[in-house]
């Protein structure tokens, strides 16, 4: 079933603009290797104008057009782009797809998220006009004291391939509702549907400069938006190295960041749980959106009384999943995004059976498919916590295993990592999850589940996962600046000095 993909230029004050260098970068299907299309490549050149147009965006007839204007006023246009992607949900599922090569059941389920996700973001940005001038408790009666809340202005949205739509949509709405101008880079690997969110943006009448949305590579247009001096706040999806360049890049103009990075999450399974439920969450945590995934639980951390059993047990899962092309009714293993990460992934394959790691099942391409990045769901085990595998994260359909003899060793192996996004325990002891919890080093922990994502839930890292939350109240937070406004209400002089009439 071919699928056009639409011939899309830079979206830039409201308006398609041809890259100022007329660069286009090729789209590869990731199913069938074959170029399907291509995106325009933004350059500093373009970022410059991208700025110029967030910045006239938010000065326009003094504010009132986008800055100033009410909650409700912005909401109005969240909630027309929701009601636009929930329209298009089947065609913008089919190019993420084939864009990035996710499931298109799961590609479908992301699409309405996206649309879930404006309108919550609705919702929050006509309450922000009821917590305008919160009152803030004062221990003196000669003065009032209010907050304001503020768009912090410009923002940089960079964001990652894995979720095309999902992530942009994660940093894009909020930072609309609270009243800020943005501009987006996508990754250059996946852009398709967030080019289609600029013509959505563009049909429902968004005002000019609010979103602009640059594709490209990130040395030609993620570097200069992030050390742009009238950029002025960072958002950043991705991995941890391209994290700490940007850190490093806004750290000279002391610009705020929020950084949500790499992971290598564990999952602890118990000696006192269902088998089947245990290894159906176990193979989600980590085979979920073709195992690229940053929070994915790619550590399983099994008490030893029924690994045997449990990893027999999840073998005969894991075999079970169909892996095809995304478009395939009942696909639930895609390829991998790219040739660069199909090499990248069995380079860990490699190494780790050069470590003397046993690759119990998986570690190679699936026989029947001849084309495309496809890798089948690989379990490793024979793990030492030295091995590159345990250690870095592959971002790929891979799972390493190891065992465990108590609660105490089972959390400290958990949280032996540079990482702390995320975390799962399953167990039917609630009061032993709990305490787990508390114990795991995480910004997200799961109980007798793995992965589950709510737009009103916080969600980010500790240690090298990042910092800064996002979704929620948390995410609304991320873009307003708070301003203190105190005012003296006394009838009475201040009295500090002594006054010159009545010397």
């Amino acid at each position: 079933m071919a699928i056009p993909i639409p011939s899309r230029q830079l979206f830039i004050d409201g308006e398609w603009r041809e890259p100022t260098l007329k660069k286009r970068i090729p789209i590869i299907n990731p199913s069938t290797e074959e170029i399907i299309g291509n995106i325009p490549a933004a350059t500093a050149e373009d970022v410059e104008l991208a700025v110029d147009a967030a910045r006239k965006a938010l000065a326009r007839n003094k504010g009132r057009d986008w800055a100033s204007a009410s909650g409700a006023v912005r909401a109005k246009y969240l909630r027309a782009i929701a009601a636009k992607i929930t329209d298009r949900k089947s065609e913008l599922a089919k190019l993420e797809a084939i864009d990035c090569g996710k499931p298109l059941d799961e590609a479908a389920w992301d699409i309405d998220d996206v649309a879930g996700c404006f309108d919550y973001y609705a919702d929050l940005a006509e309450g922000l006009d009821a917590k305008q001038k919160a009152p803030v408790s004062l221990p003196m009666e000669t003065f009032k004291s209010y907050v304001l809340k503020e768009p912090i202005g410009v923002v940089g949205l960079i964001t990652p391939w894995n979720y095309p739509l999902l992530m942009a949509t994660w940093k894009v709405a909020p930072a609309l509702a609270a009243g800020c101008a943005a501009i987006l880079k996508p990754s250059e690997v996946a852009s398709v549907t967030c080019l289609e969110l600029a013509e959505v943006c563009r049909e429902v009448g968004l005002p000019p400069g609010v979103l602009n949305i640059l594709t490209g590579f990130g040395h030609e247009a993620g570097a200069p938006l992030a050390s742009h001096p009238h950029v002025d706040k960072i958002a950043f999806t991705g991995s941890t190295i391209t994290g700490s360049k940007i850190m490093t890049a806004a750290a000279q103009l002391v610009k705020p960041v929020s950084l949500e990075l790499g992971g290598k999450s564990p999952i602890i399974v118990f000696d006192d749980v269902d088998l089947d439920k245990a290894a159906e969450w176990t193979a989600f945590g980590c085979f979920w959106t073709n195992g690229q995934i940053c929070s994915a639980t790619s550590r399983l951390i099994v008490h030893e009384s029924i690994a045997a059993e449990f990893l027999d047990r999840l073998v005969k899962w894991i075999k079970n999943i169909k892996v095809s092309d995304p478009l395939e009714e009942g696909c639930r293993l895609g390829p991998v995004v790219s040739g660069s990460q199909y090499e990248k992934v069995f380079k860990f394959i490699a190494t780790a059976k050069s470590e003397g790691a046993t690759i119990v099942c998986g570690g190679d391409r699936p026989e029947h498919l001849k084309k495309g990045f496809f890798i089948q769901p690989t379990v490793v085990t024979d793990i030492t916590t030295s091995m590159q595998i345990w250690r870095e994260e592959v971002f790929g359909p891979v799972l390493c295993v190891k065992t465990f003899s108590s609660e105490d060793e089972a959390i400290e192996l958990a949280n032996d990592t540079h990482y702390g996004l995320g975390g799962a325990v399953i167990s039917n002891n609630l009061e032993r999850c709990d305490r787990v919890s508390k114990a795991l080093q995480a910004g997200i922990v799961w109980i007798n589940c793995s992965q589950p994502c709510f737009t009103q839930a916080p969600w980010g890292g500790n240690k090298r996962s990042g910092f800064g939350r996002e979704l929620g109240e948390w995410g609304l937070n991320n873009y307003l600046s708070v301003k203190q406004v105190t005012q003296y209400v006394s009838d009475e002089p201040w009295g500090w000095y002594q006054s010159p009439s009545k010397l």
